[in-house]
């Protein structure tokens, strides 16, 4: 007899999605380890103390696995635990105990399976605000790439750096103190000992953002470090070459794109409530410009990879878009 582990996370507290996080943890349990209904002698079931909907046992039942005993037990609270999640001891005959961690819980076990998400597409398209819903809903890292290069770029605006080229640029490469961290689950960027988490969003540098992000020495010091990142856990990764050249072998890549216009009036709105006074067709003819830039650069431009899922937000919520990215990815984690 083999005990065999597993553990998945649902997205929100309610029987249908606990329903669907069980029987799908289940069926993989027994898909991975070619399991027969009289192997299982005992499903031991435990889950975080923010799951009250339903017992994981019930759900059990419900999804079919009638024929083993069944129980469910509380976790107690423990600071720092990972959130909505639902853990499993089961007991089977079998030659080999392969165990499973689906969804959010593939990072307790990061030895046994990790995935990456690469969301590419323009400014504006709203991959950066689903990139981070995303992550949160399967409780992995969110790694906002577009922050690094703002923050090359405000280094280089502290330094009054006119003249943006290899040259000029590969020195401050060569000695900057960038660093990435994460408190509370909000990724916080560090340039030099301060917190610029807010002061790369100003549109001078996200300006500067376009033409720093297009020089080699920049993009390689980037992307040495994000694919460092992203080898370490299961992660969200988005930006404008991130299925194309950063993590060209991630397991799920999404194209993320909208209108000029659409995206122009989005990144208003979100200036106006900062308090910036800003031109809406001024923002456009920018964003645009910004569009040139970034599809016709040399190094590594802005384009589709040939196995990305094309999604155009012109015309979708938010909601559905998330929907939308979760669907592809759960046929497949």
């Amino acid at each position: 007899m083999k005990a065999i582990r597993g553990a998945t996370t649902v997205a929100a507290d309610t029987p249908e999605e606990i329903r669907g996080a069980v029987k799908e943890l289940l069926e993989e349990i027994v898909k991975r380890n070619s399991l027969q209904e009289e192997d299982i002698f005992c499903i031991l079931f435990s889950n975080t103390s923010d799951i009250h909907s339903l017992y994981p046992a019930k759900a059990a039942r419900e999804a079919g696995f009638t024929h083993a005993a069944l129980y469910s037990s509380l976790e107690p609270e423990i600071d720092g635990a990972l959130p909505l999640c639902l853990r499993v001891l089961l007991f089977a005959e079998c030659a080999k105990a392969e165990h499973v961690y689906l969804r959010g819980a593939a990072n307790l076990r990061k030895d046994l399976k990790k995935f990456s998400v690469a969301l590419d597409g323009p400014s504006g398209s709203g991959k950066s605000t689903v990139a981070k819903l995303l992550a949160a809903s399967f409780h992995i890292l969110y790694l906002d790439t577009g922050a690094m290069y703002r923050a090359c770029a405000l280094k280089a605006v502290k330094e009054k750096l006119t003249n943006i080229t290899e040259e000029a640029v590969k020195p401050l490469m060569d000695g900057l103190d960038l660093k990435i961290e994460y408190r509370d689950g909000t990724q916080h960027t560090i340039l030099d000992g301060e917190d610029v988490s807010e002061a790369i969003r100003r549109p001078e540098v996200s300006m500067a953002a376009s033409n720093i992000s297009a020089l080699r020495c920049v993009r390689e010091k980037m992307v040495e470090m994000q694919r460092q990142i992203a080898k370490e856990q299961s992660c969200v990764l988005d930006g404008r070459d991130i299925g194309t050249h950063v993590l060209p072998d991630a397991e799920f890549k999404f194209y993320v794109t909208a209108t000029s216009a659409v995206r122009a009036k989005r990144r208003y709105d979100e200036l106006k409530a900062k308090g910036y006074s800003v031109d809406l067709s001024e923002l456009q003819k920018e964003i645009e410009e910004r569009d040139r830039n970034d599809s016709t650069r040399e190094f590594s431009p802005l384009r589709k990879a040939e196995d990305a899922v094309l999604v155009d937000t012109s015309e979708m919520t938010i909601e559905e878009v998330l929907a939308f990215i979760r669907k592809k990815i759960q046929e497949k984690v």
